[in-house]
């Protein structure tokens, strides 16, 4: 597996000259390390792409889940699916060290459930020394944060697409620091789902029948992004922003530059690495300012994600983007554990 960084690149270059980091959107094996190969220093997973490497690299895991299954006699379909998730991580936790760290998910049926988030994160924490732990920025997940930090472990706030959720972390991880007594060797981000929330915009906007300049969307999770890192920097938050979930170069381009993470997914990497865009800071850069008042007049589900009091903890859970987003990972979920189903009850009609 290739190891050497790849000093012509595009992300290599962004890497290298700016700020800005990046990690693979993605636990393959194959995927992470093209990426390191290219200047990635981390990873990240989640249910759907737990279930897209499976069905990818499944020449690579067939043999293992049926030793799961047979060693594991009593378990459900469902354990078995975290054991797998967690050897996943494992395995590409262990690409990294040294480097970076390796993103687990829980549970997405727990977002509702502070104490099993932190039962289950605790878990994760323990499974390599260079694991960080996906908490969902619901009300109950921003709860599950500050504990999770007090208690030492470096957690990747996700499910979280607005200013109010991004800034409702950084207070929490805060809050965690000051009962911990200390921020030593502690690394947490806040994962903006840039795209997620581009994607819902549209939706909402066309749900009401509204007509939008094209590519106007396309700058909403970029708005936010740079608009909580001012305020991040005005409170002093030391949590570190991460754009995730990817549809057009703008994700990479205007964020480059910036003192946050960009999780990239591999087709992205390709896409990027291969294009002549030229890599030079534009974090600092403003949004146009017509596509902030177009959007804010427009689309009040904008104004809900960038304005810093758009809004309350007790509404994250009912926003569009969460319960869209909630609702695809719990899907992606059940995917997986029908796919453990066929190992472990093959379906006699086939």
């Amino acid at each position: 597996m290739a190891t050497r960084a790849d000093t012509k690149s595009p992300l290599h270059a962004t890497v290298t000259t700016t700020a800005t980091d990046y990690w693979n959107d993605s636990c393959s094996l194959e995927e992470l390390s093209y990426a390191i190969e290219h200047g990635a220093t981390g990873a990240t997973s989640n249910p759907t792409i737990v279930g897209e490497v499976l069905q990818k690299e499944m020449g690579l895991w067939r043999d293992r889940i049926g030793e799961l299954v047979a060693g594991n006699p009593t378990a459900t379909e469902d354990e078995i699916a975290w054991l797998l998730i967690e050897e996943m991580a494992v395995k590409a936790s262990q690409l990294l060290l040294g480097k970076g760290r390796l993103s687990i998910q829980t549970n997405p049926k727990l977002y509702r459930d502070a104490d099993r988030l932190v039962e289950q994160g605790l878990h994760f924490a323990s499974l390599a020394p260079n694991m960080q732990v996906k908490v969902p920025a619901t009300r109950a997940g921003i709860a599950a944060i500050e504990e999770l930090t007090a208690q030492g472990v470096n957690v990747n706030a996700t499910v979280c697409f607005t200013v109010p959720q991004a800034l409702a972390v950084g207070a929490a991880v805060e809050r965690g620091f000051e009962r911990r007594g200390s921020a030593d060797e502690m690394a947490p981000v806040c994962t903006i789902m840039v795209g997620r929330l581009d994607d819902w915009l549209e939706i909402a906007a066309g749900k009401e029948g509204t007509l939008l300049t094209p590519g106007v969307v396309n700058w909403a999770g970029i708005a936010c992004v740079k608009h909580a890192h001012a305020i991040y920097r005005e409170r002093g938050y030391r949590t570190r922003l991460l754009a995730a979930a990817y549809r057009n170069h703008l994700h990479w381009s205007e964020l480059i530059g910036g003192d946050i993470v960009l999780t990239i997914p591999y087709k992205w990497q390709r896409l990027f690495n291969a294009s002549d865009i030229e890599v030079r800071p534009r974090f600092d850069d403003p949004v146009p300012e017509a596509v902030l008042t177009e959007l804010a007049a427009k689309v009040p589900d904008f104004r809900r994600a960038f304005e810093p009091d758009g809004l309350r903890v007790d509404e994250f859970d009912d926003f569009g983007a969460t319960r869209r987003t909630l609702r695809g990972f719990i899907a992606s979920y059940q995917e997986l554990v029908a796919t453990v189903r066929d190992f472990m009850l093959p379906d006699p009609d086939r």
